[in-house]
C-alpha cells in the first residue's frame, strides 16, 4: 500500500463536538456516520463504535469515519463503515493514505475486513434506469479496487446492507417547484386537498405504539421482518434529541368520516333521482358506489381513531431521510402516503434542507415484482433516481474471511425464518 504519510496523523476516539462539527459540514454527510448513529448502534445492536479520521499538521481533521465493530468467535471481528468514508473521494493520495491506515488498525483490532458502501453516486440514470449523460463514477469503483477493496457487485435488490438504489429530491428548487415536478397522480391528491379531513400529528413519542400498528400491518400484508418496538421507540428519542429525527402520523376519524361519507352519498342519491340524463345518472351512480364501498371498509375497523400511515425520518447535515414508515391495510385508498410524505417535504424546505432521500428502492421493477408498488410512490414524489456505486470489502484476514462469507448466509437466513414465524 506505500509508506504512511508523515503530514497526516491517524487518530481515534475522536472527540464528539469535534468529530460531528466535520461530519455536519462535509459535502459527504451522512446521518450513518453520524456520533449518534455510533451510540444508538452500540446500545440497539451490540455494536462497538470507533471515531477515527485522519488530521493534520495542525490537527485539523482531513477525514474521517465512523467503524462499527460487530465481536465475532475467537478473538476476530469485523467493521462497517455505514455510506463511509467521510473523505474527499478525488484526492487519491488523502484516500490511499487513510485506507492504508484503516487497514493497520483493523489488523491490529483483530478485524478480518472493513466494509464500506460510500454516499456516491455511480451515474446518471433516467426513471427506466437507462445511463443518461452527467455523472460517472466507474473510475472510482475501479480506483477502490486499486487500493485492495474487493467490490461486492452491482446489485438490484437489497442484497446488501445498504439500498444500492433511492430516489433524492432536490429541495433547494422551492416548494413551487417541487410541486410542478410532481407526478399528476400525486398532484391530483394534493389538488383534491384533504377530502377526509384526515389529522397529520408530529413528534410526540406517545405515538410510538400506533407507529408500531402500522409497521406491524405493513410488514404482515408485504411478509418483510420489523424490528422491535423498543427499537423504533429508541431510534426516534436518541436522535431527536439533538434536532436529528422527527415522527409523523395521520389519523383518520372513523365515525366523523362515515357520517361525511354517508352525507354525500343522500345528497348523490337525491341529485340522481331529478337527472333526466340516463348518461350522467350512471356517472353519479358511479360516484356512489365509490363511497359506499368506503363506508363499507369503514364499518370494519373498530378504532374511533385509525393510523393510517407513519413515518420516522432522520436529519443531519443537509439532508433528510424517511427511514420507516408503514400503513394501514384499511384505507388504503384515502391516500394517507401521499399527504404525509408532502408534508415532510414541505417541513423540510421550510426548515432549510438541501436534499430528502427517500430511503431505498430495487432496479426498476416490473408491474409485478413486489418492490414495484414502493417503486412506482416513490419515484411519484419528483427526485432523482438514484444509483450509488455498490457495497467494498477491505479483506485483512483472508483465511477467515473466506470463512465467514461462507457461513453467515445460512445463518442470517436461518435467524430470518425464525423471526417470521415468531411474526406470524
Amino acid at each position: 500500500m506505500g509508506k504512511v504519510n508523515k503530514d497526516m496523523k491517524f487518530v481515534f476516539d475522536i472527540d464528539k463536538k469535534k468529530y460531528d462539527k466535520f461530519v455536519k459540514n462535509h459535502n459527504k454527510s451522512h446521518f450513518l456516520q453520524s456520533y449518534v448513529w455510533g451510540s444508538f448502534a452500540k446500545k440497539e445492536k451490540g455494536l462497538i463504535p470507533h471515531y477515527v479520521g485522519l488530521e493534520d499538521k495542525k490537527s485539523n481533521l482531513l477525514c474521517v469515519s465512523l467503524l462499527l465493530e460487530k465481536k465475532l468467535p475467537l478473538g476476530y471481528s469485523y467493521f462497517y463503515a455505514p455510506r463511509g468514508f467521510v473523505i474527499d473521494y478525488e484526492n487519491k493520495e488523502l484516500l490511499k493514505e487513510f485506507t492504508l491506515q484503516i487497514r493497520k488498525y483493523a489488523k491490529d483490532k483483530k478485524a478480518i475486513f472493513v466494509k464500506i458502501d460510500p454516499d456516491i453516486q455511480l451515474q446518471s440514470l433516467n426513471m427506466s434506469g437507462e445511463k443518461v449523460d452527467g455523472i460517472d463514477n466507474f473510475w472510482l469503483v475501479d480506483y477502490l479496487k486499486e487500493l485492495g477493496f474487493k467490490h461486492l457487485g452491482f446489485n438490484k435488490r437489497f442484497e446488501h446492507s445498504q439500498p444500492r438504489y433511492t430516489f433524492r429530491l432536490d429541495l433547494t428548487q422551492g416548494i413551487d417547484s417541487i410541486y410542478k415536478n410532481l407526478h399528476s397522480t400525486t398532484k391530483k391528491v394534493i389538488n383534491k386537498g384533504n377530502l377526509y379531513n384526515l389529522e397529520i400529528f408530529k413528534n410526540d413519542v406517545k405515538y410510538i405504539d400506533d407507529f408500531y400498528e402500522t409497521m406491524l400491518e405493513t410488514s404482515k400484508r408485504e411478509g418483510i421482518v420489523p424490528y422491535s418496538k423498543s427499537y423504533y421507540s429508541n431510534f426516534y428519542e436518541m436522535l431527536h434529541k439533538d434536532n436529528n429525527s422527527d415522527i409523523y402520523i395521520v389519523y383518520a376519524d372513523i365515525e366523523k368520516i362515515k357520517n361525511e361519507q354517508q352525507e354525500k352519498v343522500n345528497n348523490l342519491s337525491i341529485e340522481c333521482d331529478n337527472l333526466t340524463s340516463e348518461n350522467k345518472k350512471q356517472e353519479l351512480k358511479n360516484q356512489i358506489n365509490k363511497i359506499e364501498k368506503i363506508i363499507n371498509e369503514l364499518d370494519e375497523v373498530k378504532e374511533k381513531k385509525l393510523p393510517l400511515a407513519s413515518i420516522i425520518t432522520t436529519k443531519y447535515g443537509n439532508k433528510v431521510w424517511t427511514m420507516h414508515g408503514g400503513n394501514h391495510t384499511y384505507l388504503r385508498n384515502l391516500n394517507a402516503n401521499y399527504l404525509i410524505y408532502y408534508e415532510i417535504i414541505k417541513d423540510a424546505v421550510k426548515e432549510g434542507y438541501e436534499k430528502i432521500d427517500f430511503f431505498g428502492t430495487a432496479f426498476n421493477p416490473t408491474p409485478d415484482d413486489p418492490e414495484y408498488g414502493i417503486f412506482l410512490f416513490k419515484s411519484r414524489l419528483g427526485g432523482e433516481y438514484t444509483e450509488f456505486i455498490g457495497e467494498f470489502d477491505l479483506v485483512t484476514n483472508k483465511t477467515m474471511y473466506v470463512l465467514f462469507t461462507k457461513l453467515v448466509p445460512f445463518y442470517r437466513k436461518a435467524v430470518r425464518k425464525i423471526k417470521k414465524i415468531k411474526n406470524k
